[in-house]
């Protein structure tokens, strides 16, 4: 348990640094997902980890409005999650999962883990920030995206693949893979 809920702490981090750097007159522009603007990233952000709690029959406290002040929420939502990551009890509450039994912990730490990353540079991106993913965390999403395969094409998960040069970065197959140009 202190693995997933030491690298969600590590990934949130990261991502609470790019929401914090976010020019309060960028929050409108459009973000790499088609019809979001940043704003709206971070309100799915939040959304989906309260969807992951609730997937084990758990919730997250409600917290401040998006609309009104994106970093506010997100900080609430990251550490709510936190919290329930850092209870085994409750992380380790089982369901059946699209892909058989898992738990809340896995579940967030596999998906949760990919959209903090994925996510993170659409909103860089869409702010105008570095959109630099850390090394480390490509590496270790590559394989997991590869895996997923067609199951990143389902509606609402991610766009057609775009095609990238052979000799392409890592970060640059990896979003590739996720319907993402650079």
């Amino acid at each position: 348990m202190t693995d997933i809920a030491d690298r969600y702490r590590r990934l949130a981090a990261t991502l609470t640094s790019r929401i914090e750097s976010v020019p309060a007159d960028r929050w409108s522009s459009p973000s790499p997902c088609e019809g979001w603007t940043t704003r709206d990233v971070v309100a799915h952000l939040i959304d989906w980890h309260g969807g992951v709690a609730k997937l084990g029959g758990l919730s997250l406290p409600e917290g401040p409005p998006v609309e009104t002040d994106p970093v506010a929420a997100w900080k609430h939502t990251r550490d709510a999650m936190q919290e329930l990551l850092d209870d085994p009890e409750r992380a380790n509450t089982s369901y059946e999962g699209m892909f058989g039994p898992t738990t809340v912990a896995a579940t967030a730490d596999k998906f949760l883990g990919l959209d903090l990353i994925v996510h993170g540079w659409d909103i860089a991106r869409g702010a105008g920030l570095d959109d630099t993913i850390p090394p480390e965390d490509v590496a270790e999403l590559l394989p997991m995206v590869r895996e997923l395969g067609d199951n990143l094409r389902r509606p609402g998960v991610c766009g057609p693949e775009v095609p990238v040069p052979g000799d392409a970065d890592d970060q640059t197959k990896l979003l590739g893979l996720l319907g993402r140009r650079r």
